[in-house]
């Protein structure tokens, strides 16, 4: 719901807090007291809808959105591996969202991190501003756990939703990096100084994919009076704070299930000459595809003049496309 907000600045007082459909009051009295850091969140929840439908345009499960709460429907409200990679990327958004927000001078409660000074073993001076990924993480800890804690964290799915929480955090944790910028004359590497930089949120999205597609099947178990996750298939090595777990079984995604909140394959566009899971008897799970020509306009004869532009002539061309039965 936050990510549908769409006015910048569009959570600036404490009555809008008690309006956010969704969050539980321990959320509202945090957004209360937190409401310059609000909007952050809200660029993170878009950044993790737009991130989970790029890394899943070409599966059965496209990560479409519903009007509805939840806004991805019943997909996640069951125990799938599907359901562990949205609570992941949208953990991993808010962080990444506050995160540059602290560093780019947004809010007064954080900034750059200052712990990150002095020399390097490696003959460099760190300085400029280093991402605050601390707060960032604190923050999405705080207001995105909170949920889970508020029921008392020893169910099956509380303890899996905290898991891949966790786990979408470290996907930024884990590929933090150093950038640097060279000093000296003309341009040369006499002396260069260095800051701590998050990674793209393309590669936050592309690292929990890869979590996805080897997420480890779990079930509860006691060590002591403790309650933890552990492989369902005791000859499978026990997963680690990185990887993505999950309690149930996904459906084919193949029909429309509304009971399910599964919207079906029904009118997706599929790659004809792909095996993989984008190609039409994959995607369209047997039942066929129509296949429809439709015309479609580029540039091309395309010529510098100076100075200083490119023009262009729109060409015409043909193209067939593919959609499931």
């Amino acid at each position: 719901y936050l990510a549908k907000l769409s006015s910048v600045g569009s959570i600036s007082e404490e009555e809008t807090c008690e309006k956010l459909k969704g969050l539980i009051q321990r959320q509202v009295q945090m957004c209360k007291r937190n409401l310059e850091v609000m909007d952050s969140v809200r660029r993170g929840a878009q950044l993790a809808i737009e991130e989970c439908q790029y890394q899943f345009r070409n599966r059965r499960w496209n990560c479409s959105t519903l009007d509805t709460l939840p806004v991805f429907g019943k997909v996640v409200t069951q125990g799938t591996r599907e359901a562990a990679f949205v609570y992941a990327i949208s953990s991993a958004g808010v962080a990444f969202a506050v995160t540059r927000a602290c560093s780019s001078g947004e809010l007064d409660k954080c900034g750059c991190d200052r712990t990150v000074q002095g020399g390097s073993p490696q003959g460099f001076q760190w300085s400029g501003c280093s991402d605050n990924i601390a707060y960032g993480v604190a923050f999405s800890q705080s207001f995105v756990d909170i949920r889970e804690r508020s029921k008392g964290a020893s169910s099956n799915r509380a303890l899996m939703n905290l898991h891949n929480n966790e786990a979408g955090r470290k996907a930024i944790l884990n590929n933090m990096r150093v950038e640097c910028k060279c000093h000296g004359v003309s341009g040369s590497c006499e002396f260069k100084t260095c800051w701590k930089a998050m990674p793209p949120f393309r590669k936050v999205g592309n690292v929990l994919k890869e979590k996805f597609d080897g997420a480890t099947e779990v079930e509860q178990s006691e060590i002591g009076s403790t309650k933890v996750l552990v492989p369902k298939n005791s000859q499978f090595k026990p997963h680690t704070d990185e990887d993505l777990v999950y309690l149930d079984s996904s459906p084919d995604f193949c029909d429309h299930d509304l009971k399910n909140g599964v919207l079906g394959t029904s009118g997706r566009l599929c790659n004809k000459t792909s095996k993989a899971i984008d190609g039409c008897e994959l995607m369209c799970c047997g039942r066929g595809f129509h296949t429809d020509e439709v015309e479609v306009v580029e540039r091309c004869s395309c010529k510098f003049h100076w100075c200083c532009s490119v023009k262009c002539k729109p060409c015409h061309r043909v193209v067939e496309i593919h959609t499931c039965r």
